[in-house]
């Protein structure tokens, strides 16, 4: 139970929203906008965090969009992850999500609280990343599409008031091969000591890490896809590129994870090597 009062609204458009929330902050309100509400609601049942007002925003039908049309791939914000792993549009993205919490959480963690939300790992991101994607962000101006690496810079990059509305992915790179490992400490399920993700788009290789440090990073294309470099040559040259990134943590230390992320990115080359 959240151990205080708040107002709850529910608005039917992008429009309604935004002034909801700036009507609010004008009152002195303190708004937040809710999609699943996991870390909301757990957050809060702690007094982590402090609200008078939750704005749902599962009642715009352009947040709830899933939906492959006009060459892209339109998941709304407030989708949840079950939804999105049984439509499996994107292959990659289905597979990254259904490792992201059991099966009765992901039914009401949403996409874009994974992407928004406080928890560092951010997995949903690393498909999103490494993928032709574009984010649609309600804005003071109305409704805006930015590329998704201007807007999540290791976390969402957004303006007091703004939110994240639709994700579009180029229908072009729904099924590119890829390659998707998780290492955790212990379970299958559990934040990961490091979640790769990376795909091969014709004869170039993208990949994306999370848990190596405090947030998802892309793993260099000039050094993975270098002519001369043989594949321990990369591998090396990768892990010396992000080693000022990788952090010692409850997961593992620094040494383990190096050394987690050196087996990863060589599997990686092999299964791509036997594609082509």
């Amino acid at each position: 139970m959240i151990p205080f009062d708040f107002d709850y609204y529910k608005p039917e458009s992008m429009e309604e929203a935004f002034g909801c929330y700036h009507d609010l902050r004008s009152n002195n309100k303190k708004p937040i906008y809710y999609g699943g509400g996991t870390e909301i609601i757990s957050m809060a049942r702690v007094n982590g965090i402090k609200f008078d007002s939750v704005i749902d925003l599962k009642g715009i039908p352009e947040c709830s969009q899933l939906e492959v049309s006009g060459g892209k791939f339109r998941i709304g914000a407030a989708q949840t992850l079950t939804n999105i792993g049984e439509c499996n549009a994107y292959p990659l993205l289905s597979k990254t999500i259904k490792r992201i919490a059991d099966h009765t959480i992901q039914g009401k963690i949403t996409i874009g609280g994974n992407l928004a939300g406080t928890i560092k790992y951010r997995e949903a991101a690393l498909p999103l990343m490494i993928s032709d994607c574009s984010l649609q962000v309600m804005t003071r101006r109305g409704l805006a599409e930015l590329p998704f690496l201007e807007v999540f810079r290791g976390k969402m990059q957004l303006k007091e008031g703004e939110f994240l509305v639709s994700i579009l992915i180029e229908e072009s790179d729904l099924n590119l091969p890829y390659n998707h490992v998780k290492r955790t400490k212990q379970e299958k399920i559990d934040y990961p000591l490091i979640t790769m993700a990376a795909v091969k788009n014709k004869k170039a290789i993208k990949a994306a890490i999370t848990g190596y440090g405090n947030n998802p990073v892309i793993l260099s294309e000039r050094i993975i896809n270098h002519k001369i470099y043989n594949v321990e040559q990369k591998i090396k040259k990768v892990i010396n590129l992000v080693h000022s990134d990788c952090k010692s943590d409850l997961s593992g230390s620094r040494e383990y994870k190096e050394f987690v992320l050196e087996n990863m990115l060589r599997e990686m080359f092999i299964n791509f090597e036997k594609i082509g």
